[in-house]
């Protein structure tokens, strides 16, 4: 992924959104209307308030129905604050 141009201010984050599976695991293929609305994503930039613990590359879980979509070099991406972040991914 290339770097982004962009610098959240103070406590938000940049998120990139992934998508969910198209099909479960029975093998039924769900349409794009049936679909909910991801709430994992990969942290592609970070504030630069000293309170922000993730980096970039980190998967985390955030809050339904949160933060200010914008479309950055063709590609949907989420700022929010890093309150809104619920937790981190554990590899």
């Amino acid at each position: 992924m290339s770097k982004l141009k962009i610098q959240p201010l103070g406590i938000r984050v940049v998120i990139k959104p992934l998508e969910q599976e198209a099909k479960t695991a029975s093998g039924l293929y769900i349409p794009e209307s049936a679909k909910e609305k991801p709430q994992t994503g990969l942290i592609v930039a970070v504030g630069d308030d000293e309170e922000i613990t993730l980096k970039v590359d980190d998967v985390v879980i955030y809050a339904k129905y949160t933060g200010t979509e914008v479309k950055l070099e063709g590609e949907d991406y989420l700022i929010m604050e890093y309150g809104d972040v619920l937790a981190k991914m554990l590899s």
